[in-house]
């Protein structure tokens, strides 16, 4: 499920790249006094995920956007859209907003036969941890630092990191009767459509900035049976890779064609 909020810009401003600390800290602080809090200040997972605020350009005074947060919790989206209703002004770096509309979507894959291709709409953050780079052949500098995926270590790290991860995300948000990603036969993409790898500074907490290698990707899929559909909703809800609650790994719908195949276009994309 997702809170659309549509946003103008207060004034002339750069886009700013470097938004995802900030805008990280605006939806921690619509949850604060909530029984989502407790994540904050440990590692564990946010349950939340969002976009870039779109399309990703330099803004006059009264320009539009668009932003999207994404959960698996319809309770903690509720927080957060009532915040961002009580409080439209919205400070994203250096980026000055008002909120001007919300609403809720809740994008998905489509029923079973149906086929499509999530696209990423911010950068995935794959790491390889030092303990696998021997498995796969990588050669790790030593010490307990992960790698960054890159295009020349080739896909079985890529495909296994974003299984795994997946499968941490289904632990904790489905019930445990149902089966993981991990549990089923098959892949959870038909391939894998690299579209570019780039570096980024993140600040990572306050004060902390690291540079992460990201990838984006096409995601072509099949949906085979219900619990497929359901990881692959999933991957919309909490984004794929890791740092999500960073903004980090976020999916939208790109294309999408019944078992039929006629066309289901999907809104709001990122």
């Amino acid at each position: 499920m997702r809170v659309v909020a549509r946003l103008s810009a207060r004034a002339d401003t750069a886009y700013d790249n470097t938004y995802h600390h900030k805008l990280r800290g605006r939806v921690w602080r619509a949850l604060d006094g909530t029984e989502y809090e407790a994540p904050h200040d440990t590692n564990e997972p946010p349950g939340f995920t969002f976009s870039n605020p779109f399309p990703p350009r330099d803004m006059s005074e009264g320009d539009e956007r668009t932003l999207l947060v994404a959960s698996p919790d319809e309770e903690l989206l509720t927080h957060v859209a009532q915040n961002l209703q009580q409080e439209p002004e919205l400070n994203i770096g250096q980026m000055p907003f008002t909120v001007d509309d919300l609403s809720v979507i809740e994008p998905n894959v489509g029923e079973p036969g149906s086929t499509g291709v999530l696209e990423s709409g911010t950068g995935l953050l794959i790491r390889i941890p030092p303990w696998r780079c021997e498995e796969y052949g990588i050669d790790h500098p030593g010490g307990d630092t992960a790698t960054f995926w890159q295009p020349e270590f080739g896909m079985e790290p890529l495909r296994t990191q974003i299984e795994s991860n997946l499968d941490a995300k289904h632990g904790r948000h489905a019930p445990d009767h149902l089966p993981g990603p991990s549990d089923r036969p098959g892949e959870l993409f038909d391939g894998y459509e690299l579209i570019k790898t780039f570096a980024v500074p993140v600040e990572v907490t306050q004060g902390q900035t690291m540079t992460y290698v990201l990838s984006k990707w096409r995601l072509p899929y099949t949906v085979r049976d219900d619990h497929h559909r359901r990881h692959l909703n999933l991957a919309l809800s909490c984004g794929l890779g890791e740092r999500n609650g960073l903004g980090l790994g976020f999916l939208n719908v790109a294309e999408k064609r019944s078992p039929f195949g006629e066309p289901a276009p999907e809104e709001h994309s990122g």
